[in-house]
């Protein structure tokens, strides 16, 4: 069941931005265990190079490498270099992100622009240099991570309008690359995440909503959900593994949504 022995996957966002387990993170080390091979791209080295430790420590095998993945030259680089180093590409998993705050009067257009590019343009880049390759095998499988931001929003929640628009586009974007390669052999679908508790939470939104006490906003966070907590990256991570697997094979231009019922509540 879900084994992925032989398949070579690459991960984007394959670190964590603090202590603890980021969806990229959790995915590459459970991709690993189920007996892919796996290069772990991230724009900061150490995050890559520690996932990667991990891996190796479990006995499986796989290739740090550093990478923007809003830069297309560098994007171009690190295909040909798991090319290079495994001759295939089987699984893609596009997994950069990150929300900043703001609606269309307050936010700068440069944050609009960043937000577009961090969280869309990312995922357009890995497939540009990543599809020819699947193209020539005739088999893969991408998975986009998307979030419930792109689906629908709180009335009285916090504002993220690029983040919201890109999420939402990134939903498109699959269904249109998955009818686009259909017929040659590629899967595209989408793992859309609602309210998680990685280290991004400690790390990045306690900051940026300004947030005095984490635990008060842990524990927010968790009653939003009415399954009675956030999910965690491994959540993340074992949505990500079916859509990849061959168990998935007659699934593709889909999302399987991840947030503990949150949409199914919302109005």
């Amino acid at each position: 069941m879900l084994d992925l022995k032989n398949k070579i996957a690459v991960v984007t966002g394959a670190g964590s931005v603090g202590p603890g387990w980021g969806n990229g993170k959790a995915t590459a080390v459970l991709l690993a265990r189920q007996g892919a091979k796996v290069f772990a791209i991230d724009v900061q080295d150490s995050a890559a190079q520690e996932t990667c430790a991990l891996i190796a420590e479990e006995g499986g095998e796989c290739t740090p490498w550093r990478c923007d993945m809003t830069d297309s030259a560098q994007v171009a680089a690190a295909v040909e270099g798991c090319i290079a180093r495994y001759g295939r590409i089987d699984i893609l998993v596009n997994n950069v992100g990150g929300s900043a705050g703001g609606d269309p009067v307050s936010m700068p257009e440069e944050v609009w622009d960043a937000q577009l590019d961090l969280n869309l343009k990312t995922a357009f880049l890995g497939c540009k240099h990543v599809l020819p390759v699947m193209q020539q095998q005739r088999a893969g499988a991408i998975v986009n991570i998307s979030s419930i931001a792109g689906l629908r929003q709180h009335v009285d929640g916090r504002v993220n309008v690029a983040y919201s628009a890109a999420k939402s586009g990134l939903i498109g974007f699959t269904n249109s690359v998955a009818m686009k390669y259909v017929k040659q052999g590629v899967r595209c679908n989408t793992v859309v995440i609602g309210v998680m508790h990685t280290p991004l939470v400690e790390q990045r939104l306690v900051r940026q909503l300004g947030a005095a006490d984490a635990e008060a906003l842990i524990a927010q966070r968790h009653a939003q959900v009415p399954l009675g907590r956030m999910g965690d990256a491994w959540d993340a991570a074992h949505a990500v593994l079916f859509l990849v697997s061959d168990e998935a094979r007659y699934i593709t231009g889909t999302e399987i949504v991840v947030d503990g019922g949150i949409s199914a509540a919302r109005p």
